[in-house]
């Protein structure tokens, strides 16, 4: 019997991006999974492009929101899949035939995750995250790998739907990375592939936003891994974000 999954969508304003999402969703040679779009009630032809796919979307909601990680909860609660993945816009699936790979391979897990392919908006592979990132998606992977970032990107992590909980909003900027600790303090496996089961578009982050997500992610460390732990990691975060500030 095989498994389903819930694939998610979160766009605003995409109209030249969501469509090479959509495309690689639909793509998938794999048949068991639904597709869920969240729309943030967009002004743009974002709305256009969907209804062009409407046929072969199982959900689409469009209405305002409180923001990325609150769009995301609307999915998720909306998800009726064993595993939830979520492919955001201008995201796409490393290639067609991801989903067969993964779930006919009869590997068992809570978790499945890789590497990720970093392309630009207009869909050119740039690099891996692990050439230029601090030990991407390690093996094993477990809560404590992320102690000094995020080491696996949520699209390439795809997770049962039974160990996940809300994004806590109270998180503008690092939700995602509570909710993958929070999902992987629940999970008893974890399996890497040796393939890239996403592509990740690089948008520019200003100054301004590093040091708010420091901040951010500072209280969010604290909370799991304890204040002198999160001191002396934040020796190494910090260097890491000065070197990439010049």
């Amino acid at each position: 019997m095989s498994v389903k999954v819930s694939i998610i969508t979160v766009v605003f304003n995409g109209e030249h991006i969501i469509e090479k999402t959509i495309q690689s969703v639909l793509s998938q040679t794999y048949t068991d999974f639904e597709y869920i779009i969240i729309d943030g009630k967009s002004t743009d032809r974002t709305l256009e492009i969907i209804d062009q796919y409407k046929s072969k979307i199982q959900i689409l909601v469009s209405e305002k929101d409180n923001g990325l990680y609150d769009a995301m909860n609307k999915g998720l609660a909306l998800a009726t899949g064993e595993y939830v993945w979520f492919m955001n816009g201008g995201d796409q699936i490393g290639d067609p035939e991801v989903l067969s790979k993964i779930f006919t391979s009869n590997i068992n897990a809570d978790i499945f995750y890789s590497d990720t392919a970093l392309i630009d908006e207009q869909g050119k592979y740039l690099s891996l995250l692990s050439e230029i990132g601090h030990n991407n998606a390690p093996h094993p992977l477990t809560w404590k790998s992320m102690e000094r970032g995020m080491v696996v990107c949520h699209q390439s992590f795809i997770v049962k739907r039974a160990l996940t909980n809300p994004f806590d909003l109270q998180y503008k900027i690092s939700a995602d990375i509570d909710w993958v600790i929070q999902c992987l303090k629940k999970s008893k496996s974890n399996h890497k592939f040796n393939f890239c089961i996403s592509k990740f578009m690089v948008g520019g982050v200003s100054s301004k936003n590093r040091w708010r997500a420091v901040k951010e992610r500072f209280r969010l460390f604290n909370k799991h891994y304890g204040l002198l732990r999160n001191l002396y990691n934040h020796i190494f975060i910090l260097k890491r974000i000065i070197s990439k500030s010049f």
